[in-house]
């Protein structure tokens, strides 16, 4: 894997457990030499991301549209920075340049960003492996839910696997990178596209 992209929130808590997994995700990514590609902020967790990555000499890619831009959000230090029109621009570029997706916490725009690609996964428009970096049990609910849809006969077992776990970042990342499913395969099984 080359290059990860990273969905995470323009806020920031100040949790500094939260700190703690961002500098070792930032680690363990420098050590392998997968590329950051991110939201392009320099702002909240996004902002901490990029620079834990920039400061051990590791890359970062950032794309984001030009009226986040003008109101000054944008981190202009990054090793390659895309402006791009919309919204919808900037998340199909950021899965374009990556190799896979890890949501780590944030509001609804991480949560639609995480669940744009992950449909695109369940339907084959990729084959990426996407993960959630559960700091402090912080999508435990919405890992909940997404549990209950398969109780419910709403999700398959297997889009239901697609989504990886973990709260340590290194595990991720090797559970990532070890991530072998077919995505054509998960959701043609039966025909049913849940």
């Amino acid at each position: 894997m080359e290059s990860l992209c990273i969905f995470c929130g323009a806020n920031f808590n100040g949790d500094p457990v939260l700190k703690q997994a961002v500098d070792q995700l930032a680690q363990v990514m420098v050590s392998r030499k997968i590329t950051l590609v991110f939201g392009g902020g320099k702002v909240g967790l996004m902002g901490l991301l990029a620079e834990a990555v920039l400061q051990r000499n590791g890359k970062a890619i950032g794309v984001i549209p030009q009226f986040l831009m003008d109101k000054e959000v944008g981190h202009t230090g990054l090793t390659e920075l895309h402006i791009v029109d919309s919204m919808h621009q900037r998340k199909q570029l950021m899965s374009d340049l990556c190799d896979g997706i890890i949501m780590l916490p944030g509001g609804f725009g991480t949560l639609e960003e995480f669940f744009e690609v992950l449909t695109w996964l369940q339907l084959g428009l990729h084959n990426k492996p996407i993960g959630v970096l559960n700091v402090n049990g912080f999508y435990d609910l919405l890992l909940k839910q997404m549990d209950v849809m398969v109780e419910q006969q709403f999700l398959k077992p297997a889009n239901r696997k697609l989504v990886l776990t973990s709260g340590d970042a290194i595990e991720l990342v090797t559970l990532m990178e070890n991530f072998d499913a077919k995505a054509d395969e998960v959701w043609f099984r039966d025909k049913n596209l849940t």
